[in-house]
């Protein structure tokens, strides 16, 4: 049973780990995260889990952000030290309510519940087989968005709203068509093996590129080229030396 923990605190986190080890036999623990963003950023990237043990007050707010963020899809089980939010927490995709400390028979009673529910019935899904397979594909395709801090916010930013990318005194950048920047945890160098090759070119150290924002194209110099992006932007990029030949083949399709 594949499982991830989101808790903030590090001994709630290993005590959790502990008593899931102890009485879930089968429990595959993929990773602990510690906050709103770090959550979303994780299950975007490797997709959704079987089964989810939630904190509510997380160092960055409280996990119900999520459900607003993202389309949960997996079962969730909170763990809190409040029972103030047990109503709102039974208004989502809620297993069960665990107040902490947890212990191990209140632990062993939810997880029954929930093989009880999704596990027990084939008419509820698919087999956890095929399940695993979807999650597999989900977790190998190329970024269609991004998690962004807006203030004290936290976002969504489609990969399709991105016109290019751009890297700044270490500080990398999703720039929008619109010209707003958005400030991303993820270098340059981690973008290009995240983005679809087809779309993204990185055409320098400082700039990856999407094909459909590129206006024009113009001879720079005898080595260099001069990238012009669409709408209103006053962007000229310009491509290295050593990428000149391989950005041309790649506006070729080739």
């Amino acid at each position: 049973m594949r499982i991830l923990i989101v808790e903030d605190e590090p001994a709630a986190a290993g005590r959790l780990r502990s008593l899931l080890q102890r009485h879930v036999p089968d429990a595959d623990i993929a990773a602990t995260t510690e906050s709103v963003k770090e959550t979303a950023q994780w299950l975007i990237d490797r997709g959704m889990p079987e089964l989810i043990f939630l904190d509510i007050q997380l160092a960055d707010g409280l996990s119900f952000e999520l459900f607003d963020l993202l389309e949960i899809k997996c079962p969730v089980i909170f763990t809190t030290a409040y029972d103030e939010y047990a109503l709102k927490a039974f208004r989502v995709n809620s297993v069960d309510y665990l107040l902490k400390p947890i212990n191990g028979p209140d632990l062993e009673r939810a997880v029954k519940k929930f093989r009880n529910l999704y596990q027990g019935h084939a008419e509820r899904g698919q087999s956890l087989q095929q399940l695993r397979e979807l999650i597999g594909k989900f977790g190998s395709a190329y970024r269609n968005r991004f998690v962004i801090r807006v203030g004290d916010h936290i976002k969504s930013i489609q990969v399709s709203e991105v016109g290019y990318f751009m890297s700044r005194e270490k500080i990398t950048f999703a720039c929008g068509r619109d010209q707003r920047r958005h400030i991303l945890d993820h270098s340059l160098d981690q973008l290009e093996k995240m983005l679809d090759p087809q779309q993204f070119f990185r055409i320098s150290r400082q700039y990856i590129v999407k094909l459909d924002a590129i206006a024009d194209v113009t001879v720079y110099s005898s080595s260099r080229l001069r990238v012009i992006l669409k709408e209103g932007s006053d962007m000229h990029l310009l491509v290295s030396r050593e990428k000149t030949g391989a950005f041309k083949s790649w506006l070729a399709g080739e």
